[in-house]
């Protein structure tokens, strides 16, 4: 059987809460263009036939074959019941309300660069970056800094990005905060990319958002850096930052003093950090749905997070899911489905005697069985 300790074990790491959101990323990336939830789940729907089954009002007569519409006969006419699904089967809909006008200044720097014309947009924002134009400025560095049809420069990158973060852009100083940290282009300074990191978290910024919480847990570890980064990670969860919301899910799950209702919240911000793609929030997930942690029990979905993250590439969840299909946890038992995922897990270096057992009494055909499946998962 799977050992609980083989599950529970990841419980240590969970409480570990501090150590956890110390290793995470210390940059992120704002988030892209929110694509549709992809839950997996499509409602059924009935199909939509005259009455469905249902008995006919009292007295009413059953339309004829090919006349839905017809009308009771005079005399015979009752209070109306409203406008039926046949009625307005056909039927044209309203017209859509008018499109507001954009009264926005038109940015075609931005607007060139968006569909791919570089060169247009750097020979357009250039003249207004070098007028102190902030937003031009920012749009100067990055293309400058990824070399989008001009010769990378990212000294010169550096240089637009503190002029557009002095200037006030927030998407610059968290740029420029990055770079004074590193200290690769300008000279390091940790005090000031700190002070520029909280501005640009308090003007909205959901990377600096954060990054800025991150800095928080650095600077005081336990317990209270935690509490002091929460309110940062609780505006960069919301705007999609897949870090940020998984760290949320393990403070509000273990951090002591939490708001009952933000810690009921935990297990939600946890699934929409594994929805995003992050693995270990996937891998947390299967944990948390296999041993009931933030909520009911959910075996069969749980199998399903382990091998979501598992054929992402999370090592650990390819061990994890070995030991589901040994002991037949959310699934159905399959030896030879379970050695690849330990094969793979060992490749990687994670060692596991139990599994490595449970490997050597497989006979031989399932044994090749499983390093070919796991030789064609490598190289797919």
């Amino acid at each position: 059987m799977l050992s609980r300790f083989s599950l529970k074990s990841s419980r240590v790491a969970i409480l570990a809460v501090a150590v956890v959101l110390a290793a995470l990323p210390t940059r992120a990336e704002q988030p892209p263009s929110p694509a549709p939830a992809d839950d997996g789940i499509v409602s059924k729907r009935g199909r939509i036939t005259p009455y469905n089954g249902a008995a006919l009002p009292e007295g009413a007569e059953k339309p004829a074959k090919g006349d839905m519409g017809a009308k009771p006969k005079t005399g015979q006419e009752k209070p109306s019941g409203g406008v039926n699904v046949i009625d307005r089967m056909g039927a044209e809909l309203p017209a859509l309300p008018a499109e507001k006008p954009f009264a926005g200044k038109v940015d075609e720097a931005y607007g060139a660069f968006q569909r791919g014309y570089y060169l247009t947009a750097m020979d357009l924002a250039l003249p207004r970056a070098q007028l102190g134009d902030p937003a031009a400025q920012t749009l100067v560095a990055s293309i400058l800094e990824q070399g989008l049809g001009v010769v990378r420069n990212r000294k010169d990158a550096a240089f637009w990005y503190g002029q557009a973060a002095n200037n006030g852009d927030p998407a610059a100083m968290f740029k420029y905060a990055l770079i004074l940290m590193e200290g690769r282009y300008v000279k390091r300074d940790r005090k000031s990319a700190d002070e520029l990191m909280k501005k640009a978290a308090d003007l909205g910024n959901a990377a600096a958002q954060f990054n800025y919480g991150q800095t928080l847990v650095a600077d005081m570890p336990g317990q209270k850096g935690l509490k002091a980064a929460m309110p940062y990670y609780e505006k960069a969860a919301e705007q999609g930052i897949a870090d940020a919301q998984y760290a949320l899910s393990q403070i509000y799950l273990n951090v002591e003093g939490i708001d009952d209702g933000k810690r009921a919240r935990a297990r939600e911000w946890l699934a929409r950090a594994a929805r995003a793609g992050y693995d270990t929030a996937q891998l947390d997930m299967a944990i948390w749905l296999i041993e009931g942690i933030g909520g009911d029990r959910n075996l069969d979905e749980g199998f399903a997070w382990m091998k979501r993250a598992a054929e992402g590439g999370n090592v650990v969840a390819q061990n994890r899911l070995a030991h589901l299909l040994v002991n037949a946890i959310g699934t159905r038992p399959d030896p030879v489905e379970a050695a690849k995922w330990y094969v793979l897990s060992r490749r990687a270096g994670l060692k596991d005697d139990t599994l490595e057992d449970f490997y050597l009494g497989l006979n031989d055909s399932q044994q090749k069985s499983a390093l070919a499946a796991a030789n064609k998962f490598r190289s797919s």
